[in-house]
Formats: structure tokens, sequence, C-alpha cells
């Protein structure tokens, strides 16, 4: 599944990310959302989340 829209994604999901650094290259970040950063319900690029280790990124998919 993936993250563009905000009503698929809940805290505690495991989701992987693109974090700014990495959006060239499109490197992807594995880990558990710990919040929501995105208001609105759906973004082309991914809903932007905090990870429970603090890295902020966009969600590109969503593992569980």
């Amino acid at each position: 599944m993936n993250g563009h829209y905000r009503q698929n994604i809940k805290p505690g999901m495991l989701v992987d990310i693109v974090l700014k650094a990495d959006q060239r290259t499109g490197k992807r970040t594995r880990g558990t959302v710990a919040e929501i950063l995105t208001n609105s319900a759906s973004h082309p690029h991914g809903i932007k989340v905090r990870l429970k280790d603090g890295k902020v990124g966009r969600v590109q998919e969503i593992i569980s």
C-alpha cells in the first residue's frame, strides 16, 4: 500500500520513508510511525511522518 493518503497511516505502523536528504536518490528508511505531520488528506509525494527514532520523511510504502 502506498503512503499518499493520510487515512491509510496510523501511529505504530511499520513504513518505508524517504528522508529529505535522500530525495534525489530515493533511498528508503524503514521505521515505526510516531507522529503524522501532514494535515491534508493526501499528498502526491507521500504523507510526512516522524518515526519513533526521530527521523522525518515522506511515506513511500506501508509495510504493516
